[in-house]
């Protein structure tokens, strides 16, 4: 069906140089998107932009980092010269801080960095506001776009030790319901606001609490697996048809909402 489809859309992809963010960005080309790779990695930017061309799409890299709201802007200003618009916005930016993961030998209230846990709010928090208000500014004068946040199982049930990524998440669900009221109210029903949580996928920020070096699952792994009725952890690309479905007007009337992608794992009691 044509309506699933991001035929000629621009769309921004914060994060596309990370593992979920590179899905994303050659799952948005394959659905006919012109991609704007955002990342800090230039290596790994120009690296993916050049696998979209080899496969027939079309994508720009532009190095950003999402937190720095000068960059931010500057992004958008190339963005808009080279496409004159902006279509969709997925806000992949984020991960763990090291030291705002709370391991079992710390004392909770003498070893946790205050300081660490505001990177961690700052990167996954204020690296999807920053771009949403942003980026945002150019598809409210449009009158017509998506915008896909990233949340987490994270921000429905407590999962020990990411505080930090936690905090931030639960934001982030109430930063998308937020936007999305106040978007649509300001700017009519051509924008929609709306969030992916993922459950637990291995990526290069979790790969170590949840694999030993010989690809071997840890006991926090084999937790997480078992705690999934389908019984594994979940690939990249399963994350890619739902992202497409909320950037494509197949979706025009969600708005506000958050799915979960996940194995079942929120809706498993355990028994």
């Amino acid at each position: 069906m044509s309506n699933f489809l991001l035929t000629d859309k621009v769309v921004v992809i914060t994060g596309a140089t990370g593992v979920l963010g590179r899905g994303f960005a050659l799952a948005a080309a394959e659905a006919g998107a012109k991609v704007v790779i955002l990342g800090r990695n230039a290596e790994r930017a120009e690296a993916l932009s050049t696998e979209i061309a080899q496969k027939g799409g079309e994508s720009m890299a532009v190095l950003t980092d999402v937190v720095d709201e000068a960059q931010v802007v500057q992004a958008r200003d190339k963005i808009v010269a080279q496409y004159g618009r902006i279509d969709g916005l997925v806000n992949a930016a984020g991960g763990n801080i090291a030291g705002a993961v709370i391991t079992p030998d710390q004392n909770l209230f003498d070893d946790v960095s205050m300081e660490a846990m505001r990177k961690a709010v700052d990167l996954n928090l204020f690296g999807t506001v920053i771009p949403t208000f942003v980026f945002g500014k150019v598809i409210a004068e449009q009158g017509k776009g998506s915008i896909v946040n990233i949340s987490s199982l994270a921000a429905y049930r407590p999962i020990t030790r990411v505080l930090g990524y936690t905090m931030a998440k639960w934001a982030i669900e109430g930063f998308t319901k937020w936007m999305a009221v106040e978007l649509s109210q300001r700017y009519g029903d051509g924008l929609r606001v709306n969030a992916i949580a993922p459950g637990v996928f291995l990526t290069e920020q979790n790969r170590a609490l949840v694999t030993n070096p010989d690809g071997s699952l840890t006991d926090r792994g084999n937790r997480f697996v078992s705690g999934t009725p389908f019984g594994r952890l979940g690939e990249p690309d399963e994350l890619t048809g739902t992202l497409v479905y909320l950037l494509s007007d197949a979706s025009k009337f969600v708005n506000g909402t958050s799915i979960l992608v996940d194995g079942g794992f929120n809706a498993y009691c355990g028994v």
